[in-house]
């Protein structure tokens, strides 16, 4: 019990405990709210919009967070470098995010047809555009309060966050319907940076750095080697979720799509608990570790304390799913409950290769994360295709599974020699 509460995750997660019990309520509360006033056609549409800012924010910063972290963890005591990291990451970010920016303000009706099938909702579009580079700032302020594990200022700025952008949802959807529920995607992201910025002025000696130091050539190649991963992701994930939304959409309604952006979304309200646990301590954590063993050490742990507590987590979703769907949906979801296994079996399958998926981008095995990427997300897509005209949206979250199961048979095979290096026998 001693060497449990003392266990670095478990702490990390039980300070973060009331951000995700807040944000997991607020989140319930919200997706009622939308699924009443919007109905399953409105959630399809919000969703799309939200993997489309997903992309477009990864994108503006090379989907590097991580990198950003990780050299903030390998140098946080030395400033001068610091202030090296912070420039070269702040300008480039900035470049893109205007750059981008300023691309979807001009090919907003373009954009519009394609995420709605029609060009009735460019405002949102817009907005984001405008917001863009400052919803980049918002990204990189908070990879370097992770790399400099403050970990109460993050969990605190997460609660405020919440809240904020529950109320602002909940009035925009409530005055404007659809049209506000996708503006206040837009719109959460300005107050979302407002709240970081509150936060980050009284916090001045650990954000300053010399605006005149434009790039380091050493943290550009750094850049360059990481984006490559990155971006793949940053593009190939919320283009994926597009299309197959797309595809339901196409074969059968719009409404169908709507209910499997339920699904997503009943499964965000669990994922939240422990991807925060995750990128708060995994991610740093990993980074700073330099040997086979302590990467093995750190594995049995992952096994022996996260993986049984998601397993019991979703063992709890499946058997109150009933109670779930009621508090967070309105009857027109009801069918989530027929098909919400696939969706948990596939989560569990995606936590167990987390595990080791943490690894290869904190190590930046490129390889590796090109042929997981791209093989998981074709496979997804390719399955979900053959799927949909056959069982509608509940062919999308088997292949779901399908692709997940395969992927953690995958990743185990490329780290097939890890599990021959015994631990050290203190750790026996």
């Amino acid at each position: 019990m001693k060497n449990l509460k003392q266990n670095k995750l478990i702490k990390i997660l039980s300070l973060n405990s009331i951000s995700v019990v807040i944000s997991f309520f607020l989140g319930i509360a919200s997706t009622k709210i939308v699924s009443i006033f919007m109905g399953a056609s409105g959630m399809a549409l919000l969703g799309s919009f939200k993997n489309f800012t997903s992309m477009f924010k990864s994108m503006s910063t090379l989907g590097i967070n991580n990198l950003v972290v990780k050299l903030v963890v390998e140098n946080k005591e030395d400033k001068k470098e610091l202030s090296i990291i912070y420039s070269t990451f702040f300008w480039i970010f900035l470049l893109f995010s205007v750059v981008l920016g300023s691309l979807i303000l001009v090919f907003s009706k373009f954009i519009a047809q394609f995420l709605f099938f029609n060009d009735l909702y460019l405002i949102p579009i817009q907005f984001f555009g405008v917001l863009l580079p400052l919803v980049v700032v918002n990204v990189f302020w908070m990879a370097i309060y992770n790399g400099l594990e403050k970990f109460k200022k993050i969990v605190f700025i997460q609660i405020l966050s919440n809240v904020m952008v529950f109320f602002i949802t909940a009035f925009l959807v409530w005055k404007q319907n659809i049209f506000g529920g996708l503006l206040s995607v837009a719109l959460s992201e300005f107050f979302l940076v407002l709240i970081t910025f509150l936060f980050v002025r009284s916090d001045k000696s650990y954000f300053q750095f010399d605006l005149q130091r434009i790039v380091s050539k050493k943290y550009f190649d750094a850049i360059l080697k990481f984006s490559s991963m990155a971006l793949l992701s940053a593009v190939l994930v919320p283009l994926v979720l597009m299309l197959i939304r797309n595809r339901i959409a196409s074969q059968y309604s719009i409404n169908e799509a709507g209910i499997w952006d339920a699904v997503n979304k009943l499964s965000s309200f669990y994922m939240l608990i422990f991807s925060s646990g995750l990128s708060l301590y995994y991610m740093p954590k990993l980074a700073t570790l330099k040997t086979d063993d302590e990467f093995k050490i750190e594995l049995k742990s992952y096994f022996k304390l996260f993986v049984p507590l998601f397993l019991i987590v979703l063992i709890a979703v499946f058997f109150l799913k009933e109670i779930i769907i009621h508090l967070a949906f309105t009857p027109a979801f009801s069918r989530i409950k027929e098909v919400l296994i696939w969706q948990l079996l596939g989560d569990f399958f995606r936590i167990m290769t987390l595990a080791f998926g943490y690894q290869i981008v904190a190590k930046a095995m490129i390889k590796k994360y090109f042929i997981l990427e791209i093989t998981f997300n074709s496979l997804y897509l390719i399955l979900s295709y053959y799927l949909i005209p056959i069982s509608s949206f509940e062919g999308a979250l088997q292949a779901y599974l399908f692709a997940n199961l395969f992927l953690f048979v995958l990743i185990l095979w490329m780290f097939r020699k890890l599990f021959f290096i015994p631990l050290p026998k203190q750790e026996l």
